[in-house]
């Protein structure tokens, strides 16, 4: 026979359990607040306010995008961690994700801690742009410019350690340059720097940089992914282009604050995955250059976690150091 407290938490967990699905039955029943951890008109914001809205049309409800952009995505991250974890608040984040434990190691915010992994939303390469009338018409142009002039080159960011930092970082590694990194506060106003004149160089995110190359304002050297770009056919990879290892994908997804009942998790992953799967959001993600990923909280936490070993080994090689 079970002794009286042994039966009292059984019975306590039991309870905590049926409340916390009965809960998820019903959510949401009321908007939700979407913080997006980069700049308006950024990749991430342009990827997320588009399946954030399929989401809103899913459930019924608003769904509040909110931009708290900084510190590579830290003021964000920092947000949402403290936030009350009822599944009302969530985080629409990137890669830069997976840089801010290694870049601010002294941050108040813990990934593997503060947050539950709930769902990857996209994937996508990013693209080495330059002006129209730049004289690099090429990969290998800009290398071995930089190369006859170390640092003469400027190259913009959207901020020290966001996911166009670390495939610039790659590049570096990977080609042996020097150039001058400038970094900014997100990609509009780094392809505004790249169209006025003031820095030379950016690894775009597609999906924030497909409108101007098309429209001939941005000139596109190479994807940083190891296959060629369905909506830049023509655009060589980086290894095509002539500077093997030098790939970074950029990569979106959801998280919620620890503490989030696992019942609300795991709807929130099967709504995300369900909104994902719907032709008329593929096409869209497509004609930004955009693919689809598709993973339960299990599979985006593993994820997840490769990609923190692979970023920590990358930040302390480059030796990049928060500003």
């Amino acid at each position: 026979m079970l002794r009286p407290t042994i039966l009292a938490i059984s019975l306590l967990v039991a309870t905590v359990g049926n409340a916390q699905r009965a809960f998820a039955q019903s959510y949401p029943d009321h908007s939700i607040q979407a913080v997006i951890s980069f700049t308006a008109g950024s990749s991430t914001d342009i990827v997320g306010r588009i399946i954030l809205q399929k989401l809103s049309e899913l459930w019924g409800v608003p769904v509040v995008p909110e931009n708290r952009a900084g510190a590579g995505g830290l003021v964000g991250m920092s947000y949402v961690a403290r936030a009350n974890p009822d599944g009302y608040t969530l985080l629409i984040d990137s890669t830069g994700h997976v840089v801010a434990p290694f870049m601010y190691p002294k941050a108040s915010v813990d990934v593997l801690h503060d947050f539950v992994d709930v769902a990857g939303f996209a994937i996508a390469p990013n693209v080495l742009v330059v002006r129209p009338d730049s004289p690099y018409k090429s990969l290998m142009d800009l290398v071995n410019a930089a190369k006859a002039a170390p640092g003469k080159i400027n190259f913009g960011s959207a901020g020290v350690g966001s996911g166009t930092h670390l495939n610039l970082e790659r590049l570096l590694a990977a080609s042996g340059i020097q150039v001058t990194h400038i970094p900014y506060k997100g990609t509009p106003e780094v392809v505004a720097g790249i169209l006025n004149g003031s820095v030379d160089c950016y690894w775009a995110p597609i999906s924030a940089a497909i409108a101007n190359i098309k429209a001939g304002k941005l000139r596109p050297l190479a994807v940083s992914t190891p296959q060629r770009s369905g909506q830049l056919p023509e655009v060589p990879t980086t290894a095509q282009a002539g500077v093997a290892n030098a790939d970074a994908p950029l990569w979106f997804g959801m998280w919620a604050p620890a503490g989030t009942p696992k019942p609300i998790v795991d709807k929130l992953s099967a709504d995300v995955r369900r909104v994902l799967s719907m032709p008329d959001l593929q096409q869209k993600l497509a004609g930004l250059g955009t693919d689809t990923m598709v993973m339960n909280p299990d599979e985006f936490a593993k994820f997840v976690r490769d990609e923190l070993e692979v970023y920590s080994k990358l930040v302390a090689a480059a030796g990049i150091k928060a500003q």
